[in-house]
């Protein structure tokens, strides 16, 4: 029998049995499942009300099952996945709706934007690969918003929305708390964490809250001693020498960095909020953020070591020092008050996040251009000597983001009530990577220099004219740079009215009106001919010039090799229109609300580095500088859309004791945006974006919790996601200008001399894959199921809680290219407490079998790479409560 099967049978038998329970006892006690109030519908209302499908983890719950960062507690959410190669690196997907994530490297410049919303209180945080990883210390509930929340929300909330809402000062109250905690990692490193909260009243009117918090977690990847040799598979040496590898070839180890469990994480942060009671109809609230996580390692593991030898679990060959940083600060003004009976919310945020990573790339050797920029000459027999293979990338990425809403809504027991609001945001990315694989000696005359010289330190450094972002000068070891800024500006107006026709017939109608300025300056650069040809002695260079090139313009400022994305008139767009929701929601009785819904979704469009292209099929040209093309890389690529289609029930049943809350969902997402990376296929060595796909998503969503007995509650939740693309996308022939011999469209066979070597007869008209093909990241089955009891002895209050989470199987990219498949996983956790008085102490396990499957699975590094969950852990945590909490 199948895991899943297992699953399923377990979940079902324990669902049925405390469905069919007996609940005189239950119903006789006065402890009944305690109400959520959410602001899903920008208002305050209990969960149950709200006609749309939605978790909520409150802060009780995230303290009972012990989670701290979202790749702990989404597995407890149905219908959610993650992608992520380590803290601060992930993607968030709602039912699916994922086509793969490629790596952070570059994610900055060449990535889409996220079609889930990430929320920290009313501030807007996303940004391409690298979710905000708020550390959730301290919230009052963190919401999920499954399907599209385009009105509400606007651009980005397209398959959902996910809020971290913190808890606010209370006025009047003096409170505080402490929690410290120790555990031990199975084949790793130990971890430690404290948090500390203070909410207290400065006067009768004003109030003050304020946590802070460090967790420090043990590294378990263990970097085990290698060696990198260059071999004949290697698809540079297939595609330029045969398959000979030179005998002056640099072998090289990683003795002087191999070590155990390198890759701890330390999380360090504070908040401070200040709430202030003008008057009796008007307060204001301002928080400020501040969050710095650092992260050293990979929290990857790789099957095979770079030579081919296979690896232990939680082991890698890595061949430099990696490293990680992730800050942030957030500030945000919130004023409500009444205009007559009307409530009026404006919420203001400003967020500055900096991200810095260097990872180890020294696979990148065996990829298509590595031994190009390692090795002299460039085919046959005048590749004599390699140099190092060892090679980095570094990413520094800048983001800023503001925004402003003005809210003004009516009293919900109306007749006809609604909200009406205006919004603007601006968001300005700015993105620098540095690929540094060229080891190779540079061709230059006259002593040192490099291929990035730098102009006057006192101006921004430009490459025929493109904006850059830094002013220093590149070292001769970079091969490749982006420099890019991304801006996005938005503005909207939107509108929900709520027409209760009877007691219990409510019709809902909203809509967004958007307006989006989408713009991409900077420009890529590379050293493509920056390098010695000859095995020791200065050459000309393949096209006849000297080698110092001064007058072909090698080695000049800036080699001539890139992009300058100002120049091109497609670096900006505009889009606007309307998204909109319809919703009709009968309250059948008391308990139980009947809804279903249509709403759409949206996200931005954006750029491509440059429209390099494929070469022709048809009539290959054995000329490098004068290629025949066949298919050329667009500039630009177009928003996407999602529309929703849904009908849902929520009950609350048995004196409020059982809920029974579930949805049936159709979703359509057309012409989809779809990142390609496949330089084995002719497309150069860079990520580009298309739209194209047309995907369906089928799905259903069940989630029961139920107060057995008075100390007894257990809940569980689950998703069947089936999702299959509908339309069959081939990359046409747009051949333009005078050296346009193509024919047919990319579904032809790629025979060009770049490609036949390492793979003849590759058709590119499935990069897509065929109709049926499931979106990535996509399982089609999810659940989870906890229980947890609790009970007194004398003065102290008891409990104990365990809780599985199983998801399964599932395809790592929806693009042909670079897919893996990542197997299903069940994961066990437990817990168990006393509290006395204002203390608590628990013992606490996750992972309790110590599984080790492959939560993302990426081959971007040029080498197979598995991020696996976090081995099991054991720890004690100690609390302590001071006032009203």
């Amino acid at each position: 029998m199948k895991t899943n099967q297992k699953l399923t049978y377990a979940i079902t038998a324990v669902l049925g049995a405390y469905a069919g329970v007996s609940f005189a006892a239950a119903a006789a006690d006065t402890g009944g499942i305690e109400e959520v109030v959410v602001t899903a519908q920008r208002r305050s209302e209990n969960m149950q009300a709200v006609p749309i499908t939605m978790q909520a983890l409150t802060s009780e719950t995230l303290k009972e099952l012990h989670v701290s960062t979202i790749e702990e507690f989404v597995k407890y959410l149905p219908s959610v996945s993650t992608a992520s190669m380590g803290p601060g690196q992930s993607n968030i997907y709602m039912r699916g709706l994922s086509l793969g994530a490629y790596g952070t490297q570059g994610v900055g410049s060449v990535g889409q934007w996220p079609n889930v919303a990430v929320y920290l209180d009313d501030q807007s945080t996303q940004i391409p690969g690298r979710n905000l990883d708020v550390y959730a210390a301290d919230l009052e509930r963190i919401e999920v918003l499954e399907g599209p929340q385009g009105t509400l929300f606007g651009a980005g909330a397209e398959a959902g929305t996910l809020r971290y809402i913190t808890n606010k000062p209370k006025q009047g109250v003096t409170e505080a708390s402490a929690t410290a905690g120790y555990s031990t990692t199975a084949h790793g490193a130990p971890s430690s964490n404290v948090e500390a909260m203070l909410n207290l009243p400065l006067s009768d009117d004003m109030a003050i809250r304020a946590v802070v918090y460090s967790d420090s977690r043990g590294g378990y990847i263990d970097n085990v001693p290698g060696t990198f040799t260059r071999k004949s598979t290697d698809v540079g040496f297939q595609l330029r020498t045969g398959g000979r590898v030179p005998t002056d070839s640099v072998v090289i180890n990683n003795d002087n960095i191999a070590a155990n469990d390198i890759n701890p994480v330390t999380y360090k942060g504070l908040r401070v909020s200040l709430a202030y009671k003008i008057s009796d109809d008007w307060n204001m609230l301002l928080t400020q953020s501040y969050q710095d996580m650092q992260a050293n390692g990979v929290f990857y593991q790789m099957p095979l070591s770079s030579d081919g030898g296979h690896l232990n679990p939680l082991e890698v060959t890595v061949f430099n020092d990696n490293i990680t940083t992730d800050k942030f600060t957030n500030t945000a003004l919130t004023v409500n008050g009444k205009v007559g009976s009307l409530d009026l919310v404006y919420t203001g945020a400003y967020l500055i996040r900096d991200s810095f990573q260097i990872q180890d790339y020294t696979n990148y050797a065996r990829g298509v251009w590595g031994t190009y920029y390692q090795c002299t000459g460039f085919s046959g027999s005048s590749v004599t000597k390699c140099y190092s293979p060892s090679s980095t990338w570094r990413d520094n990425t800048h983001n800023t983001n503001q925004s402003h809403e003005f809210r003004l809504s009516t009293p919900k027991d109306w007749t006809v009530s609604g909200i009406v609001g205006a919004f603007y945001e601006k968001r300005d990315l700015t993105d620098t990577n540095q690929w540094q694989y060229k080891t190779v000696p540079e061709c230059v005359v006259g002593g040192p220099a490099s291929c990035f010289l730098a102009l006057d330190p006192s101006q921004a450094p430009k490459f025929n004219g493109a904006s850059m972002n830094h002013f220093y000068q590149f070292g001769q070891n970079v091969g490749f740079v982006d420099d890019f800024k991304r801006s996005y500006d938005q503005s909207a107006l939107f509108g929900s009215v709520d027409w209760h026709a009877t007691d219990k017939l409510t019709l809902t109608a909203g809509t967004r009106y958007f307006n989006i300025k989408n713009q991409m300056l900077g420009g890529n650069i590379g050293s493509f001919y920056c390098k010695l040809y000859g095995s020791g002695t200065l050459t000309s260079l393949p096209n006849g010039s000297t080698c110092n090139g001064a007058s072909a313009g090698y080695n000049d400022v800036f080699s001539p090799y890139g992009t300058n994305l100002d120049a091109q008139a497609t670096n900006h767009s505009k889009s606007s229109g309307f998204k909109s929701r319809f919703n009709i929601s009968y309250k059948l009785d008391e308990q139980t609300l009947l809804y279903a819904t249509w709403s759409q979704g949206y996200r931005p469009g954006g750029f491509n580095r440059g429209n390099n292209c494929v070469l022709d099929a048809v009539s290959p040209t054995t000329s490098k500088n004068n290629p025949q093309h066949q298919y050329c890389i667009p500039q630009s690529y177009e928003s996407d859309s999602l529309t929703n289609k849904e009908i849902g029930w929520k009950t609350t049943l048995l004196a409020n004791h059982l809920q029974i809350n579930g949805a049936l969902y159709q979703e359509d997402w057309n012409n989809v945006q779809s990142g390609i990376f496949a330089p084995q296929l002719g497309f150069g060595n860079l990520t580009v974006a298309v739209n194209g796909p047309s995907y369906r998503v089928k799905g259903a969503e069940l989630s029961i919790i139920a107060r057995v007995t008075q100390g007894l509650t257990i809940q569980g939740s689950g998703s069947y996601n089936k999702s299959e693309l509908v339309n069959s996308p081939v990359l046409r022939n747009n051949c333009v200008g005078a050296d346009n011999q193509c024919g047919g469209t990319l579904g032809e066979i790629i025979t060009n001399s770049y490609v036949s070597a390492l793979a003849p007869n590759v058709a590119v008209v499935g990069i897509f894959g065929n109709q049926g093909d499931p979106l990535a990241n996509s399982p089609k089955l999810q659940a989870n199921v906890r229980a947890r009891y609790e009970w007194s002895v004398g003065k102290n209050d008891l409990y104990w809680q365990i809780g599985a989470a199983h998801q399964g199987e599932s395809y790592s990219s929806a693009t042909v290219a670079f897919r893996n498949t990542m197997p299903a996983w069940t994961q066990y956790d437990a817990s168990a407490g006393v509290a006395q008085g204002p203390w608590t102490i628990e013992l606490v396990a996750a992972n309790l079998t110590d599984i080790n499957k492959s939560i993302y699975t990426s081959s971007t590094e040029f080498i197979q790479t598995q991020v696996p969950q976090r081995p099991r852990t054991l720890g004690i945590r100690f609390g302590y409560k001071l006032g009203a909490q």
